[in-house]
């Protein structure tokens, strides 16, 4: 029998790129499943195909290459999107943070590791440089919630260059000093070639970008452009002797007045990194990991235990201190705190650097105790900033996010309408007329969506008549209708393009009823468009007509009123309410009821409509007890990543079916109106899966045992 572990590691590079590519395709997926943050889960993944793991892939050329690339953008992104006009007025700020961060890890990693771990002073200098400085590797969970120019934010990118500065300059004056080069002319070349490196990219970078831009327009064109100076900024860097980092961190810098937060040439720039370098970079840094040291000597685990505790614990009370000093809230400072705390490539760089250096002939300054410890450190550090900076960016979200505004909305409306049922097309449409303003005319838009398979051609056909029909059932309401037969590979790409293309404000479809095409709650495609829409949604399962009902009821999560979209939802439902003249009962938090009761006194005063108390959302099969035939259960709920989400609303779907199964059902995605979620990908992507392994796991044993 062949030897399977004769074909490992795999060394065939068409073949490791489709690994890789697999890779970053499945493990979102996976870590979903286990409700791991996905940047870790990149790292995870690296671990387990390195040569520390299930030896799958060996970390040649093209990691160095593409990790080297990945950690340029992350640096790259995080000065492109820097709010400049922010850090000029805060200049003060960045260097105070900076000096803070750079000296209380250096200072505390020096005294643990002469003291505790009775490293040369030397090597302790190199691991303080190590944990003085950091890598941005949860930037991308502040893109995902919009955080990108909060103070804290900025803060904590600019101050990460300071202090990577400052440790690469006391890391040359350490080397330096082993090679005897610490002569005042030594710094004075260093320092020139530093000086003349700023304004050599400040002079030429914006003179090439203007020239080029005013005359070139072609995206891919702009886009190598964008790329081409990048890494001139960065080989400049490192001829002056500092790291590519800081070139890539100037370059953004330099062309963040070029390139606007909305354009599409960010759009493209984001997109290419997201998908492919940075999770590049992430696996690269997880394949230099080798868990199994855990298992074979305390000593290393006692060092790395020392090293990321003190390294932490500086960066924290940096963190905390800089917080208290500048009067900005802790939130602020858990967020500098997550974003700063973290090692990775940086910290590889330098230590790579350091076993260049003896002791004397034989005796390295960097032993291989130490270099496993610091592999470690950054997979625990990487773990700690990013729970961090999850953490804080859903408290800044709820500390800053502003009431929206409950004046009624005076825009046109356009309600994009996916029809495909003929038996439940008429329905649809009814509830749109009657959630349409009175005062301003409310376009309706009829979709059908069809696959693009050997049975195209008959269901563009049908698609035709059914929107012929509904045309003309809403011109007997005197409202007119725009229709729409499209091919699609995808059917909620299809839905969001036209969207997109009609300018819709509002999407009501209906909700998954057919077993037989996919057993999952939401169907095949109706997940992927709520992640991937930041729109309104509303899903409804009518299963009588809407004149017909008689009560409806609505449950509301906590802190839904810091969303922007609730007034907007808030508004759709109370026009439903009046013009099926039904009572409405409204179930929330003390905190959020009176907002709703504000609202439709002011707007709606003719509204039948009642207020409960619900102080947890396990109220809910107390709720369904009350609810009949002739009611209207609504619920609305929240886009993972969200202020109002909660971890009560993963388990939505299995609530529905099990208390709600024959009910008229309403879900309403209230409007987000921030980055749209796909450009985020490898850290949040569209598809996420309806249950957890854990839950998968537990209803087996469950139903086994």
């Amino acid at each position: 029998m062949t030897d399977l572990a004769s074909y490992f590691p795999i060394t065939d590079p068409t073949l490791i790129f489709f690994v890789v590519m697999l890779i970053i395709l499945f493990a979102p997926i996976i870590m979903g499943k286990l409700r791991i943050p996905h940047i870790i889960g990149m790292v995870l993944a690296g671990v387990a195909i390195g040569k520390y793991g299930f030896n799958i892939l060996s970390r040649d050329d093209s990691f160095e290459l593409f990790g080297k690339v990945g950690l340029y953008y992350i640096m790259f992104l995080a000065s492109l999107e820097m709010d400049m006009e922010g850090v000029k007025r805060n200049k003060g700020r960045f260097l105070g943070f900076g000096v803070l961060t750079f000296a209380f890890p250096l200072i505390l990693t020096y005294l643990a590791s002469t003291k505790l771990l009775g490293y040369p002073v030397f090597a302790s200098l190199l691991l303080g440089c190590l944990m003085a400085s950091n890598t941005l590797i949860a930037y991308p969970i502040v893109g995902r919630y919009g955080l990108q120019r909060k103070p804290s934010v900025t803060l904590s990118v600019g101050s990460s260059m300071i202090s990577l500065l400052m440790a690469l300059v006391t890391l040359t004056a350490i080397v330096a000093s082993y090679g005897g080069e610490t002569s005042v002319w030594f710094w004075l070349l260093f320092v020139g070639k530093f000086v003349g490196y700023c304004v050599a990219m400040f002079l030429l970078i914006p003179r090439f970008t203007r020239c080029f831009l005013r005359r070139y327009s072609d995206s891919v064109m702009q886009f190598i452009f964008v790329m081409s100076m990048l890494f001139m900024s960065a080989a400049a860097s490192e001829a002056v002797g500092l790291e590519g980092i800081i070139g890539a961190f100037v370059a953004g810098i330099i062309l963040n007045r070029y390139i606007p937060h909305v354009s599409p040439l960010m759009n493209r720039i984001e997109f290419i990194g997201n998908a492919l370098f940075i999770p590049y970079f992430l696996i690269g840094v997880g394949m230099l990991i080798n868990v199994r040291l855990l298992f074979e000597s305390s000593t290393i685990i006692i060092a790395m235990l020392v090293i990321a505790g003190f390294g932490t614990l500086g960066k924290a009370i940096a963190a905390y201190s800089a917080a208290s000093m500048f009067r900005l809230p802790k939130s602020s400072g858990n967020m500098m705190f997550g974003l700063t705390s973290a090692h990775a490539a940086g910290a590889i760089a330098m230590l790579m650097i350091g076993m260049r250096v003896e002791l004397e002939p034989g005796k390295p300054l960097v032993t291989d105790d130490m270099l496993n410890s610091v592999v470690l450190m950054i997979l625990v550090t990487c773990i700690i900033s990013t729970m961090m900076t999850e953490r804080a960016a859903q408290q800044i979200t709820l500390r800053d996010r502003e009431m929206p505004s409950d004046e009624k909305p005076t825009a046109e409306e356009k309600i994009l309408i996916p029809l495909k049922y003929p038996e439940y097309a008429q329905r649809l449409v009814n509830m749109a007329m009657l959630m349409r303003n009175t005062k301003n005319t409310t376009q309706l838009v009829g979709l059908n969506v069809v696959y693009d398979d050997d049975d195209m051609q008959r269901n563009l056909e049908q698609g035709s008549r059914l929107l012929e029909r509904m045309t003309q059932y809403a011109a007997s309401a005197d409202m007119t209708m725009q229709t729409q037969v499209r091919v699609a590979a995808n059917i909620a790409n299809g839905i969001r393009h036209a969207f997109k293309e009609f300018r819709a404000t509002d999407i009501i479809i209906g909700m998954h009823m057919h077993p037989e095409v996919s057993q999952k709650f939401w169907g095949a495609f109706h997940q992927s468009l709520f992640n991937g829409l930041n729109s309104q949604i509303i899903m409804a399962r009518l299963n009588q007509p809407l004149p017909t009902i008689r009560r409806i009821k609505v449950v509301v999560p906590s802190r839904a009123q810091f969303e922007p979209g609730f007034y907007r939802w808030l508004e759709r439902l109370s026009r439903l309410a009046c013009n099926m003249e039904c009572h409405t009962e409204f179930h929330g938090r003390g905190d959020t009821l009176p907002l709703i009761a504000d609202y439709i006194k002011h707007h709606y005063p003719t509204m039948r409509c009642s207020f409960t108390e619900m102080a947890h959302w396990n109220e809910m099969p107390r709720i369904a007890e009350s609810i009949q035939k002739d009611h209207l259960f609504v619920v609305v709920t929240a886009r993972k990543g969200t202020v109002s989400f909660k971890n009560a609303l993963e388990h939505l779907p299995e609530e529905i079916k099990h208390h709600f199964s024959g009910s008229n059902i309403m879900i309403i995605f209230p409007d987000q109106h921030g980055d749209a979620m796909d450009e985020m990908t490898f850290a949040q992507p569209q598809h996420t899966e309806d249950q957890s392994a854990y839950e998968a796991i537990g209803k087996w044993i469950k139903k086994k045992f």
